[in-house]
């Protein structure tokens, strides 16, 4: 009887692992396991995630943010990913007010929304949105996606792809590594 319990609890385990988030279902992304993974801990401990060991990561903070920004720049910019994970000391609410901000802040950088939508995302309330534009002489596509931490904090997680090629193929690819955020404190 304890064997079966054992092998139910590890089940449910792996098939909880292997699940994906709602964001990556929206877009019909495939489970990609990532190869030659490190973990990376922004400067004031509160995140960690793990990205591939070839990419060049900064890592940033001041009073109000830590961040970890990082891209594949052994690959042309067209054909790479651009990461940006910031852990934001403020409150942040999903409400009518905010989604208005963010619709005017891509209209001021010349950018249309193709979708936004709220959603769970490391268990956690989130918002996100994908807009398209162009950025000098490229087309653009950025993701961003807001995760509330808890009343004080939330995460902002930006994915930047510039060029037409394969770009929900590396939109798929970002929220493979957004998904694993761990939550340090």
């Amino acid at each position: 009887m304890k064997a079966y319990h054992l092998f139910i609890i590890a089940s449910l385990l792996f098939l909880s692992c292997k699940q994906k988030s709602e964001i990556s279902k929206d877009f019909n992304c495939e489970t990609k396991s990532f190869q030659n993974l490190e973990t990376v801990t922004d400067v004031q401990n509160i995140f960690s995630v793990d990205i591939p060991k070839s990419w060049k990561t900064n890592l940033y903070f001041d009073d109000k943010q830590s961040s970890i920004y990082t891209a594949d720049t052994t690959k042309q910019l067209t054909k790479t990913l651009l990461l940006d994970i910031t852990a934001i000391k403020q409150n942040i609410k999903f409400d009518d007010t905010f989604k208005l901000q963010q619709e005017q802040d891509n209209l001021s950088k010349s950018l249309i929304k193709i979708k936004s939508e709220e959603t769970t995302l490391l268990n956690k309330p989130s918002y996100y949105t994908i807009s398209k534009g162009k950025k000098g002489k490229f087309t653009y596509q950025i993701c961003h996606i807001f995760i509330k931490i808890n009343e004080q904090n939330f995460i902002l997680a930006k994915a930047e792809m510039y060029g037409d090629s394969l770009v929900n193929t590396r939109l798929c690819n970002a929220f493979g590594y957004i998904e694993k955020i761990k939550l340090l404190n």
